[in-house]
This record gives C-alpha cells, structure tokens and sequence, in this order.
C-alpha cells in the first residue's frame, strides 16, 4: 500500500520530528555529570571567617568585587549608614587580611542617584584561575552600580547607572553618566523588573555571541508578580546604551530572591553563581551552568554555602568566587541574628580560622 502525502502534511509532520531537536538546540542543558564535576571544582566547604566589619554598629558592609592590579588585591564593597550606599575600596596582599582605603563613590547632592551608589567592578577577566585583572574600555575602568534618590535601605525606585574611573586602586570619585541607563519606568521594561532593579554585573564578550560586546546580568522585581526577585539580561555596544536581552529572567525560582549574579568561564562552560533566599528558610548561595549566556541549568543539589556560624546564621549570600594557586576562595555576604553584617570567606582548602568577629 502507498501512502500518500501533501506538501503541506509532509512539512507538518516534519516539523513535528525536528520540534524536540529544535528546543534541545537552544536551551542545550548541561548534562547531570558535568555539573556535578563544576560543583566539585568550586564547593568550599571550609569557613575561614569574616575578613571584613563594619566597625559600628550603625553600618552594614556587602557586595564585595575582588580583582587584581599588578601583585594586590583589591575589593570593591559597598557601606549602608542608615542613609543609602556608598561604595568603598579596600586592598591586600593574600586575599585575607584586607585594609580599607577609603570612598570611591559617595553621596552627592540633587542628582538621580544621590543616595544610593552600590558599585561593582566590570570588564574583569572571567576565566577561572585567571588573572582577574580589570580591562579598560576607551582608556577608562568601569562600574555598573545601583542608583536612587531616596534614604533608606534599597528605598523608592532605584535603577542601574554606570561610572568610569582613569584610577582604578587609588581613592578618588568615579566620574558617573549622569543619566540611569536601566531604570523600572523605560520604555522596554519587561514584566519582571518593572518595580525594581538590584545589583547588577557586566561581562566582555568577546566573540559577541549574542551580536553585542557587553553583557549585564541583573535581579530585578515586577509589579505584577513582586513575590520574586529574578535574574534577567541586558546588552550594549558601547558600556552606555543598555537594552533589555529576551522576554524573560534566566533564573526564576518563581518566589523569594534569585539574585546578585557573578559570571566565570571554566574551559567551554559559562558558571553563574547567585544567592538565593526565601524559596526555602533562609538565604544561601547556589549556581548555574550555561553553554551559551542565555539558557542556564540550575543546580539540584546542596548549597555552596548555607547559614552555619555565628557570624552568618541569618544570611550567607551575594557571592564573589575565585580560583587562586589552586585554592577556591568564595567571598560573601555574612548576617547573624543581630543583623550585623560584614564579608565572609569560605575556601576549598583547610587555611585555618579567622580572628575578626563583629
């Protein structure tokens, strides 16, 4: 018996076969195996301790940046005060013991972001182990950093600005566009972060693989949905135009807080670790692995780091990970019960034990 088939059949029928490839095509999930082998490579199970307070009870220190000029390390973090964020620099020579420097972003007067500047490093060299040196672009270093007018704790609308400096380890004030370049209200908000956006980090693509150089991860809220804080994209040809990557987050965990996300390359595979919070008891870090920048495979398994120590029982999150002479050193943000809050470092090697406390 012959069977007999229209064009129009035909291609439907084709199209059924080809679907299942299609989808397996873009999101490509990274296999069981291969992130068991990532999560292997970065776990530190080993709390070295708080190597960075507030010093007074009336300041709250978060969202560290580690990078590399020449043989020191330096830190990018940022000071609440009860007024707003400022964003500070520290330097050290062993990633351990660290000195404050002083203010690189500060309060300003009658401007969009007048009291609130939480910085963070961009440009930085992503590959793990790597130098984590900070490139230039156009002669310049840069910071994305969240921004907002008004006092408080993350109070009224707060967006993404950016900000450049010709001195990347000295004290001196990072000149800043003097326009948000990502705020709620734009044109081209999505559905998921039209009441809020929060931190944000930004990578050098190099090979342009979604056709633009740079590219923002950030957490943001919606109004419509404002039970879960989520990470979305955004890209840029020139570090100051931002538009909105895809319609959708590339991590939603649907409630509580998927946030705070630091990029790293490990040989062909993108790592993106996150914190999560409230989508079970507490705050936590976690990861993600992807093959292309925009679809990523969650992790099932344990946390990286979870609240266990006096200095962070409430709260273990915001996650800044490196490689350096074959010790993993995972920097955080550590809260305890009385709401002090300084950063925290777990490493994958047994280095001993801090002696700061709060």
């Amino acid at each position: 018996m012959v069977i007999a088939f229209s064009s129009e059949k035909f291609s439907l029928c084709f199209l059924a076969l080809l679907f299942p490839l299609l989808v397996f095509a873009q999101t490509n999930p990274v296999p069981a195996l291969k992130m068991q082998q990532v999560y292997d490579e970065i776990k530190t199970p080993y709390k070295y301790g708080l190597v960075m307070t507030p010093g007074g009870k009336d300041k709250m220190i978060d969202s560290p940046s580690i990078f590399r000029y020449g043989e020191t390390w330096y830190m990018t973090y940022i000071v609440f005060d009860g007024r707003g964020y400022e964003t500070w620099l520290a330097k050290s020579d062993n990633l351990l013991n660290w000195t404050t420097l002083g203010r690189i972003m500060s309060f300003t007067q009658n401007t969009w972001d007048a009291n609130q500047k939480a910085g963070y490093i961009a440009l930085q060299d992503y590959d793990w182990g790597g130098s984590y040196e900070v490139e230039q672009y156009r002669e310049k270093y840069w910071m994305s950093y969240l921004g907002g007018a008004s006092e408080g704790y993350e109070a009224g609308i707060l967006g993404i600005g950016m900000a450049f400096s010709d001195y990347l380890t000295e004290v001196k004030e990072w000149q800043r566009i003097p326009r948000p370049v990502m705020l709620p209200g734009d044109d081209d908000a999505r559905w998921y972060d039209n009441a809020t956006i929060f931190k944000s980090t930004v990578i050098h693509d190099k090979s342009k693989s979604l056709g633009f150089p740079f590219v923002m991860y950030y957490n943001a809220k919606s109004k419509e949905d404002n039970k879960a804080e989520r990470i979305a994209m955004a890209v840029s040809d020139d570090m100051e135009r931002w538009k909105r990557y895809g319609a959708q987050p590339v991590i939603d965990h649907k409630t509580g807080i998927s946030g705070d996300a630091f990029i790293t390359r490990i040989d062909d595979l993108w790592v993106m670790f996150y914190f999560g919070a409230f989508w079970k008891p507490g705050a936590f870090e976690r990861f993600a692995c992807s093959y292309d920048l925009v679809n990523w495979t969650d992790w099932e398994g344990d946390d990286l780091i979870s609240p266990s120590e006096t200095y962070d029982n409430r709260y273990a999150h915001k996650p800044f990970v490196i490689k350096h002479n074959g010790i993993v050193y995972h920097f955080y943000c550590a809260v305890d019960n009385d709401n002090n809050r300084g950063i925290a470092v777990a490493t994958s090697k047994d280095i001993g034990k801090s002696a700061l406390t709060f």
